[in-house]
């Protein structure tokens, strides 16, 4: 009896140990599957941290083009509001420099405080690009403008300038209206 009991026991470890590592094995299996299932979805993640990536870089890239774009269009903007501005400020320096011809040689403290306003005007205007546009130099169809023959200046110089021109930065904003040599 203790032989069989003995055998017995012995079976009944024997089925124990058996279990342990049926279960091992399947624990063991579990863990390659787990461990495989980790990679792919680490696999995963990192493409999807790459479409990220790019979708974040696509969109930074496309705010600094948008800030871009309005800054030219601002910059657009503030150019022709200054050319509007200057414009209507040409006719009141047109004005002041006709009072002045208009008085001659007279200098009494009014002609005076027109001059000083032309010339504070004047350098206001060139503070913000605003410059008189050169006769000197000969007639320019691109700066200036023929309205008729002087019949004492020489051929292709200006002889008369009946109204100076002006450019801002570089663009003409009004050309100089003069009498040309033929």
């Amino acid at each position: 009896m203790a032989t069989e009991q003995n055998e017995q026991a012995h079976d009944l470890e024997q089925e124990q140990t058996n279990q342990q590592t049926a279960q091992t094995q399947e624990t063991n299996e579990e863990s390659v599957v787990t461990v495989e299932g980790l990679q792919e979805q680490i696999k995963k993640f990192e493409e999807d941290l790459k479409l990220e990536k790019a979708r974040t870089a696509n969109a930074v890239y496309e705010a600094q083009k948008s800030v871009e774009r309005i800054q030219r269009e601002s910059e657009k903007h503030k150019d022709a509001v200054l050319e509007k501005f200057s414009k209507a400020l040409l006719d009141t320096v047109d004005n002041l420099e006709r009072a002045i011809q208009a008085v001659g040689d007279d200098k009494n403290p009014v002609v005076e405080g027109v001059e000083l306003t032309l010339k504070s005007l004047l350098s206001t205007l060139e503070k913000f690009g605003v410059v008189a546009v050169d006769t000197a130099n000969g007639f320019n169809a691109d700066l200036h403008q023929a309205v008729g023959i002087d019949p004492n200046a020489k051929s292709n110089e200006i002889g008369t300038v009946l109204q100076k021109g002006y450019s801002l930065n570089g663009r003409l904003l009004r050309p100089a209206m003069v009498m040309v040599g033929s």
